[in-house]
Order: structure tokens, then C-alpha cells, then sequence
């Protein structure tokens, strides 16, 4: 089941993982990359044999492995700091949809970290 946030924005809330900011970020700089990197040249260099894994990155269906990343920083030349901080954005959203499910099983009603934070203890185990 998907829910639409924003325009840009769309969780995949029957798995809980959330990918769409590094999603983006990886869209924005292949598109600014001066070659102006296709999605199969991208995966190339990332040593993938197709560009279905940056499709796939791109539309947040899957993450970046972390032997990828220092590849894809190079490559793309994004700032170590843009891709940690869209890393954590996508794993804070992914830990608050799996407490967000969690609660609604228990009607309780979770929309914020901070409120995830003070979840009852049995969300965060």
C-alpha cells in the first residue's frame, strides 16, 4: 500500500522502508553530473550490469549497499554529509512507519520521532 506525503514524497508503508531521500538526492546529482550520467551509464560504473538498480534507487524501491556508497559519492561527486544526512532521513522515516504500524495495532497514534521517542516501551523492542 502506498500514501502519498507530498508530491515527492511516497512511503511504502506495508514495508516499513523508506529510501525516498536518498532517492532524490541520487536523482539530483545524475541529472547535474556535467555527462549527465543515464541511469545505465550510473550503474555501469557502479558495477551493476543494468540500469534497473538506479531505476530502482531513484523511485525508492531499494537502498544503495553500503560497499556502493564510496563509489557513488566519487562518482557523483555528493558531498559525504548530503548522503549521511539523507541516510538518516530515510532511517528515522523507515523506525517512525514501523512504530506508526506498531501502534496502530495498538491504537495508539504515533506522527513525529519525538512522539516515537516516547512510544511505550514494547514499540522499541
Amino acid at each position: 500500500m502506498l500514501y502519498r506525503l507530498t508530491d515527492e514524497v511516497v512511503i511504502m508503508k506495508s514495508k516499513n522502508r523508506s529510501f525516498n531521500s536518498i532517492a532524490q538526492l541520487v536523482k539530483k546529482y545524475r541529472l547535474q553530473h556535467p555527462k549527465k550520467l543515464s541511469q545505465v551509464e550510473l550503474s555501469n560504473l557502479l558495477g551493476y550490469k543494468n540500469g534497473q538498480f538506479v531505476s530502482n534507487v531513484e523511485r525508492g524501491i531499494c537502498a544503495i549497499p553500503l560497499k556502493a556508497l564510496g563509489d557513488l559519492m566519487r562518482i557523483l561527486s555528493i558531498p559525504q554529509n548530503e548522503l549521511v544526512a539523507a541516510m538518516v532521513k530515510d532511517y528515522e522515516e523507515t523506525i517512525i512507519n514501523h512504530l506508526s504500524d506498531e501502534a496502530q495495532r495498538q491504537n495508539v497514534e504515533i506522527n513525529s520521532f519525538e512522539e516515537a521517542g516516547r512510544a511505550p516501551r514494547e514499540f522499541l523492542d
